[in-house]
């Protein structure tokens, strides 16, 4: 599972209004608030993360019907008022209004990136990123990227495997990470499936005299858990039961290949982004917008089919977040917008 945030450690408060900064707008979600702060984290400017509660009548409309967006967040979130930043980016269908309000009010001195399809026009946007399988066009102000941008980078790396190597040192190589996601609209993680899943891991690691590194998440649930447990029973398996320090970056950084399921657009972002083999875990289920990102991912050469053994292969890593951080600085230096001290 991905590192949930401590905005405690993330964020400061800014007293100084003059100083350049970021908000990093989402809905709270593990996955849409890691790709908000991974793309500011990698744009370079300090950041204010702002957790919008949208409340009704806006959380239940499209985005195109929201009236005085930036009255949409409630109580229980962050605010959404002046003085305005140099930056906003946020993702998600809830926090593309009032994104887009913020550049007008702002008189467009707030450079204001979407991540995703934002189911308004572009041109309300001075940059959209959207991954392929949402398919939008690169062209102009939109961005296309392969996978989902993230939080995962060769630093984080570096530090999370310096820190957790002696803790996996009595595990056997060849070292599989195992990332396991669960039911979601379009997938379903059938304790069936998840039997034979770990089934699978299990003789893989018989066969081949393999380690595992797991980390269920959330939606893979308690029975899942227990599954895998009663299964990889006896075993060299490290199973992440959600206390301490989450192990996601050192597992990525440690292993020799990564297992992942696909029902997480994220998590396969995320292995591919360190070069390794990613060997995706079937679940029953599916959509267009998947099928066309898994289509691309193994077109890149980054993904094959898990079939309960392993494969090695070199594909180039993606560098989806790095390159759009670099289009935001690009075209924010070539505006240089005036800092917005306050609304218009």
């Amino acid at each position: 599972m991905p590192p949930t945030f401590d905005p405690a450690e993330m964020n400061a408060t800014y007293a100084d209004t003059a100083q350049t900064v970021a908000w990093a707008l989402h809905d709270g979600r593990i996955g849409i608030a890691n790709q908000v702060l991974g793309l500011a984290e990698a744009v370079g400017l300090p950041i204010v993360e702002k957790r919008l509660a949208i409340r009704f009548p806006w959380s239940a409309l499209p985005a195109s019907f929201w009236l005085q967006p930036l009255r949409a967040a409630g109580p229980g979130g962050a605010d959404l008022t002046p003085p305005w930043p140099d930056l906003v980016i946020g993702c998600g269908r809830t926090t593309a209004a009032p994104a887009a309000a913020i550049r007008r009010a702002s008189g467009g001195r707030s450079f204001v990136v979407h991540i995703q399809n934002p189911q308004l026009p572009p041109s309300l946007f001075d940059l959209v990123v959207a991954p392929e399988h949402d398919g939008m066009a690169e062209a102009g102000n939109v961005l296309t990227t392969r996978g989902a941008v993230h939080r995962v980078t060769p630093a984080k790396l570096a530090d999370a495997a310096a820190r957790f190597a002696d803790r996996f040192a009595d595990l056997p190589r060849p070292l599989v990470a195992v990332l396991l996601g669960g039911n979601n609209r379009v997938y379903r993680m059938t304790e069936e499936r998840l039997a034979e899943l770990a089934e699978q891991l299990a003789g893989l690691s018989r066969r081949h005299g393999a380690g595992l590194l797991v980390t269920p998440s959330r939606r893979t649930g308690a029975a899942g858990e227990a599954i895998l447990r009663e299964r990889l029973a006896g075993l060299p398996a490290r199973i992440w039961d959600g206390s301490g320090e989450n192990p996601y970056f050192a597992y990525l950084a440690l292993a020799d290949a990564v297992v992942v399921t696909a029902d997480s657009v994220s998590m396969i972002s995320e292995a591919a982004s360190t070069g390794k083999p990613v060997l995706v875990a079937e679940l029953p289920g599916g959509s267009g917008k998947f099928r066309r990102f898994h289509d691309a991912m193994r077109a890149h050469g980054a993904t094959r089919p898990f079939t309960g053994e392993l494969a090695a292969w070199s594909y180039p890593k993606l560098d989806d977040t790095e390159r759009a951080a670099a289009e935001i600085r690009r075209r924010m230096a070539a505006e240089r917008r005036p800092r917005a001290a306050a609304a218009e």
